[in-house]
């Protein structure tokens, strides 16, 4: 039995223990990923309690497999309001200009059928992402899912930051195509 199993046992058991091993196993992981959102060691604390609780609640009767993912999934929908809350009327805020870069290219879900629209947009763009090599689709994701800066990506790949933003360009531009090209509209 995994790790993961074990926790997600202690769970569904109720045992309290569940939260410790969970936060042992992944609290750096949590803890880092909200920071890379609201940029605040205070917040990300804040937001990363707020997930083992949601966790708590979903596990039973959800049973996550990989665990790691949806507790990230989660870290990161709190992150977000909590950065929106706080951050949106600010333009410096770092998570809001990566959003900005690739807003363009994506339309914002305003109505359930555009809710509908924005989950085949989403099968849409994994197709895409699988048409990237695989370090592009890294510096891809770590921008716009993990929103790290271009230093972080860089230092992550071992490419320069100046490379980074041109790859960020021509991916964007390639995504562009890529959703013309299935009429999407941009």
């Amino acid at each position: 039995m995994t790790d993961d199993e074990k926790i997600i046992e202690l769970f569904f058991a109720r045992d309290q223990q569940g939260i410790q091993e969970l936060d042992s196993k992944y609290g750096k992981a949590c803890h880092s990923f909200s920071y890379h959102i609201v940029n605040d060691r205070n917040d990300a604390e804040e937001c990363v309690n707020e997930a083992y609780f949601g966790a708590w609640n979903a596990i039973p009767p959800a049973n996550p497999d990989p665990l790691l993912s949806y507790l990230l999934k989660i870290v990161r929908n709190i992150s977000l309001k909590l950065y929106w809350r706080k951050e949106a009327a600010k333009r410096s805020g770092h998570y809001k200009i990566a959003l900005e870069e690739i807003e363009g290219y994506i339309a914002d879900p305003k109505t359930v059928e555009d809710e509908i629209e924005a989950k085949e947009l989403a099968r849409i763009i994994e197709e895409f992402l699988d048409t990237l090599t695989v370090q592009n689709r890294v510096i891809f994701m770590r921008r716009y899912w993990f929103a790290d800066s271009y230093k972080d990506i860089a230092e992550f790949v071992g490419l320069t930051e100046k490379n980074i933003s041109v790859r960020l360009t021509r991916i964007r531009e390639k995504m562009k195509k890529y959703l013309i090209e299935r009429e999407v509209f941009v």
